[in-house]
């Protein structure tokens, strides 16, 4: 392993002024998403799809540092013969790849998940290393309920995600550690907060039992706010400066980044919140790690819509994700305001 080099990709993917572009949706995903705006998700029409957003030259080139594909989609080819990953690189972004292979049901844990696809991992990600991928995720998920979480399902999820970290590392690829706490429920941000730091603290724990490199890592967290059904809903503010301390407590400073994951957040909403959590931090930044985005739907609602699987839709597409794709690496420098959205609406 080679750790210098390991650490150069990890900065790069949270290069100030760009983030991660999540396009890794499973094929039940981009299912959901298609069928949200009419279009039947087959495989030339996810191609078609996806290499509009890989062929927006200025979002690519100038906001996004990295790009998770899915396993599908590393394997595929442009409508003119180009794989997909190329363009990828062509941009002057990192490829990467999606490794776990969904959730199971815990056993004696009612409601709770484990994530799987341990099995052959060392193998795989040597195939994706030699396809170009240098970068990898893993999520895990962790929900609030009544009585849970378990400290099974978070002792589990983190012990798996250290694993696949390790593996990672040894194949020369950096490890995104995503310990996803949902925002489903109807808890506070408070309840939020305590469960994302045992979370965090526990994942923090392992990978150091496992050897990992922090150095060499990319941390994708949720950010500490209120359950979607929550009466009282956080103020932008209150986010941020919770999500902040919460980290400064559990994140090592070896760390050299944070991704942010949207998790269900309007487009605004993620954008708003890191813009405030960077307004925290000051330029220069006092904070020991750089904070960015590795958004999924907060990056590609509007391109979605705006595309609906039509050819002639692409140029309008592309708009869309050049505007989030600025929106978002304006607010990981906490140079965002709402304003600017009005603006190109």
């Amino acid at each position: 392993m080679n750790l210098a080099d390991l650490n150069k990709v990890a900065l790069a993917m949270v290069t100030p002024g760009k983030g991660i572009l999540a396009a890794d949706e499973s094929s039940g995903t981009i299912k959901k998403r298609f069928d949200a705006i009419k279009v039947e998700s087959t495989e030339e029409n996810r191609r078609d799809y996806r290499e509009m957003l890989f062929r927006s030259t200025e979002a690519m080139s100038k906001y996004v540092s990295g790009v998770i594909l899915y396993d599908e989609t590393i394997w595929q080819n442009a409508k003119d013969g180009t794989p997909l990953i190329k363009l990828i690189e062509q941009s002057g972004a990192i490829p990467g790849i999606k490794v776990d292979e969904g959730t199971q049901a815990l056993p004696q844990c009612p409601g709770e998940l484990v994530t799987v696809g341990l099995d052959k991992l060392a193998e795989r990600l040597k195939k994706y290393y030699e396809r170009g991928a240098r970068f990898a995720k893993w999520r895990a998920v962790i929900d609030i309920g009544s009585g849970i979480p378990s400290m099974t399902a978070i002792s589990v999820n983190a012990h798996a995600l250290a694993r696949y970290a390790a593996l990672c590392q040894a194949a020369q690829i950096v490890p995104i550690v995503e310990p996803e706490v949902l925002m489903d429920g109807d808890h506070d941000i408070d309840r939020c907060y305590d469960v994302t730091q045992r979370v965090l603290n526990k994942t923090f724990q392992e990978l150091r039992i496992q050897r990992v490199e922090l150095e060499g890592m990319v941390l994708k967290p949720n950010m500490a706010i209120s359950g979607k059904k929550c009466g009282k809903q956080a103020s932008v503010d209150e986010v941020a400066e919770k999500t902040v301390r919460l980290l400064k407590a559990c994140v090592p400073a070896a760390v050299p980044g944070i991704a942010f994951l949207s998790g269900g957040q309007s487009d605004e909403e993620a954008t708003a919140h890191l813009n405030a959590m960077n307004r925290i931090g000051g330029l220069p930044s006092s904070l020991p790690w750089r904070l960015t985005f590795s958004y999924g739907r907060a990056l590609q609602a509007a391109p979605q819509k705006a595309w609906s699987g039509k050819a002639e839709n692409i140029a309008a597409g592309q708009r869309a994700f050049t505007h989030r794709a600025r929106m978002n690496a304006l607010a990981s420098k906490g140079e965002w305001e709402t304003g600017l959205e009005k603006k190109v609406a």
